[in-house]
């Protein structure tokens, strides 16, 4: 996928959500142990990386999630960070989407210059249960980021987020996120827990996206089990997904300046996109031609 950026590779569990974890999974059918940390190589610096004409592969405008097989704010991997941040520093252009279960560790790991945060970098806060939510999303909500939401991923029980999106709490949630879980031992997500959080966000006019029902979905009583690309196109296919305010990244370019909207990447949508419930954070299609 050409929206994922993986400077490093492997994690330590911390919490219920992590049980299950997909990264461990799909290592471990390559006679890999996810708990082995190591900083990535070829994929290190892939923003900064060009064709042969000099043009940069991550287009203006795009976003990369960051550290899907990690943490970005992981202690071990103290040692990158610094090099990381710095290159996302040189690619103001670009949207960087960063994820963690760890917001505890994100203050005393900021870049020196990071003053009230950088406009081309989100931090979002994974929230798999209530408990974990009123943990980490207050500690979310006192950090210096221009842009924030939560992602409840895999969501494994039900989830009430309403005081965290209130006038009180400083309207700082930009978007929620929800999926189920995947591989062996999924457990069940109920439809009843996404309507609400969805509901939650209706709301405050915040953005929802219900990117996936996970392999266990629980609906009026009944369990289905669903396995590959049906999850996304029943997610997509059951209307939950929102679109609120709109996020608003003031990119610039390496000078300074701001980006003409129309020099700033557009999206392509092949077919197979259509009905995809993670279309609206999407980059879209590579065009690889797998699809065909």
């Amino acid at each position: 996928m050409h929206d994922i950026w993986n400077p490093w590779h492997g994690c330590v569990r911390c919490s219920e959500g992590c049980q299950n974890c997909y990264m461990y999974y799909l290592d471990s059918l390559h006679g890999n142990d996810g708990g082995d940390i190591r900083r990535t190589k070829a994929g290190f610096r892939y923003p900064m990386s060009r064709y042969r004409t000099g043009e940069y592969k991550v287009k203006s405008g795009e976003m990369l999630r960051v550290c899907m097989t990690s943490d970005f704010f992981l202690a071990e991997a103290d040692p990158w960070r610094d090099e990381a941040w710095d290159i996302m520093s040189r690619r103001p252009d670009v949207k960087f989407f960063l994820l963690t279960k760890r917001p505890e560790r994100v203050a005393e790991c900021l870049p020196w210059n990071w003053g009230d945060g950088w406009e081309n970098v989100m931090l979002n806060v994974s929230c798999e249960n209530q408990r974990r939510a009123d943990e980490r999303i207050p500690t979310l909500l006192g950090l210096p980021f221009k842009h924030k939401g939560i992602m409840c991923a895999p969501l494994i029980g039900p989830v009430s987020i309403e005081r965290y999106l209130s006038d009180e709490s400083g309207n700082q949630i930009e978007q929620v996120l929800c999926d189920g879980e995947n591989y062996g031992g999924a457990r069940p997500c109920h439809y009843e827990w996404v309507k609400a959080l969805r509901d939650e966000c209706v709301a405050r006019d915040v953005t929802f996206v219900f990117c996936g029902t996970g392999r266990r979905f629980v609906k009026d009583g009944r369990t289905y089990r669903l396995e590959g690309p049906i999850q996304s196109q029943q997610a997509w296919k059951s209307g939950l997904s929102y679109q609120g305010k709109p996020i608003e990244f003031k990119l610039t370019d390496g000078w300074g300046m701001p980006i003409n909207p129309k020099d700033l990447y557009q999206p392509y949508f092949g077919d197979k996109c259509q009905t995809c419930g993670m279309r609206p954070i999407c980059n879209g299609c590579s065009r690889c031609g797998k699809c065909a």
